[in-house]
């Protein structure tokens, strides 16, 4: 894929499937994200990733378009978490993710609704963060 058609799948995706390790161990999570110079957005709230990602910043994103088994597309990002906390200093990056992230409808779904884990129910602690893009490849499917 060129890089058009790889910025137009990210762009229009529904959802990203963001990667994370910790001790060795991976785990992938549907989210939603914003792509806007060199940056994917997104909103969570505390758990597992958040702490897996302050642990290893390393992180990879998965977007794809599948229609038919001869007709896909697919990319792989590589990149780094960087939190976006409400510190004063992050101000700026934090009003941006904000801004960019509210222009799509429910937005702050699944992170910020309540969500009953093994009986337990979830603490709501919201996180801003962004993956900073180290490398983009996308692949289709050619007839």
């Amino acid at each position: 894929m060129n890089q058009f058609e790889i910025m137009h799948l990210v762009e229009h995706a529904k959802v990203g499937r963001l990667a994370c390790v910790n001790d060795g161990q991976p785990y992938v999570i549907p989210m939603n994200f914003v792509c806007r110079l060199g940056y994917f957005y997104s909103f969570t709230t505390y758990g597992r990733k958040i702490e897996w990602m302050r642990a290893n910043p390393k992180v990879c994103i998965e977007f794809d378009e599948i229609t038919a088994t001869n007709d896909w597309q697919t990319v792989v990002v590589l990149g780094r978490y960087e939190e976006i906390t409400d510190d004063p200093d992050h101000l700026d990056a934090r009003n941006e993710a904000h801004a960019l992230l509210s222009k799509r409808a429910e937005w702050w779904e699944p992170a910020y609704v309540k969500t009953v884990i093994r009986d337990h129910v979830r603490d709501v602690q919201p996180v801003y963060f962004r993956i900073q893009i180290k490398e983009m490849t996308g692949h289709k499917a050619v007839r």
